[in-house]
């Protein structure tokens, strides 16, 4: 989480990321008169003094654009030095809404889908958001055995992809170095034959040797790092506020954290459960996928605690009944 310099001011602005099911999303363009005129933006505004943080984004966007908010996800917190003062970004994630947007304040305003937007220039500030936007909402996370021959994992991996996962975090527990590399090419080939993106969980040279598009780290990986590895898309499992720290202060593009529930494979575990996740992640700069026990019918409760989305182990390859 990021830390504030003694004496610093800091302006809050509740941000929205609008989004249509078609997966674009509404940015607006700052009008004449103002700081950084001409430049696009995701819609909000400040928050006034003692002002709930979602009430203001209600307000601004039916100041700003005549829509009312009917549903709005937490996401994530960024801040951003600019010279005229310090933003602190406070992302919602709106997916339902009423009306249509109006540019009530004579602002232009575009519906834009990833990865090519058609305006600009962009805040500096949304690069990042941006970036974290592109993730998917679902990790699929490789079983234990997947990469048996006898497992049948292929036609699983096919039909969810089939299904729409577009993440894979490919994982191999006691391989050998070569068992992982061979395993995560034949994943790669068929994540990608779908759109989707295949991350390495083992080790940086693994993860380059295979082409994969990014690395994950495990907890101890996590602590023993020094320097973010030089891959596109790094992310780390985490367990506690310590962790996630060290993954925003390394600049991770993402944080796994729980378990949030009792797991088949630690039934008797410790759980975060829902209220003690979203504390861990509230104000946090980088998208934290909810794991443990999960299945895509959490999605909406974990993203309600402030998460990106969820990664699954088991959820992820069955199909929704």
């Amino acid at each position: 989480m990021t830390g504030d310099a003694p004496g610093e001011r800091w302006i809050e602005v509740a941000a929205a990321v609008i989004e249509r099911d078609d997966g674009s999303f509404l940015l607006a363009q700052r009008p004449a008169g103002k700081v950084y005129e001409g430049w696009w933006e995701f819609p909000g505004g400040k928050v006034e003094s003692g002002e709930a943080v979602a009430h203001a984004l209600g307000r601004e966007l039916e100041e700003e654009l005549g829509v009312e908010v009917h549903s709005a996800y937490p996401w994530i917190c960024r801040t951003f030095r600019y010279p005229h003062g310090n933003v602190r970004l406070h992302f919602f994630r709106v997916t339902q809404w009423r009306g249509e947007p109006l540019s009530r304040e004579g602002q232009a305003f575009a519906w834009q889908t990833l990865p090519d937007l058609t305006v600009s220039p962009i805040l500096p500030a949304n690069g990042p958001i941006l970036a974290s936007l592109a993730l998917p909402l679902v990790m699929g996370i490789t079983p234990a055995g997947a990469h048996d021959p006898a497992a049948g994992f292929p036609d699983v991996l096919d039909a969810a992809l089939q299904r729409g996962l577009r993440l894979v975090q490919i994982r191999i527990h006691g391989a050998s170095s070569e068992e992982r590399i061979e395993f995560a090419r034949a994943v790669l080939n068929r994540a990608r034959a779908a759109g989707a993106k295949g991350i390495l969980n083992g080790t940086a040279d693994e993860a380059l040797a295979t082409g994969a598009d990014g690395l994950h780290l495990t907890a101890r990986a996590l602590r023993n790092l020094e320097v973010r590895p030089d891959l596109a898309l790094v992310g780390a499992s985490c367990h506690d506020a310590a962790e996630l720290d060290r993954a925003e202060s390394l600049g991770l593009d993402y944080a796994l954290l729980g378990a949030v529930r009792p797991t088949a494979t630690h039934p008797d575990g410790e759980s975060l459960g829902w209220d003690r996740f979203a504390s861990l992640v509230s104000g946090r700069a980088l998208p934290v996928y909810a794991i443990g026990g999960l299945g895509p019918a959490d999605l909406h409760d974990a993203r309600t605690a402030g998460a990106h989305g969820i990664a699954c182990i088991r959820g992820a390859w069955t199909p929704v009944a």
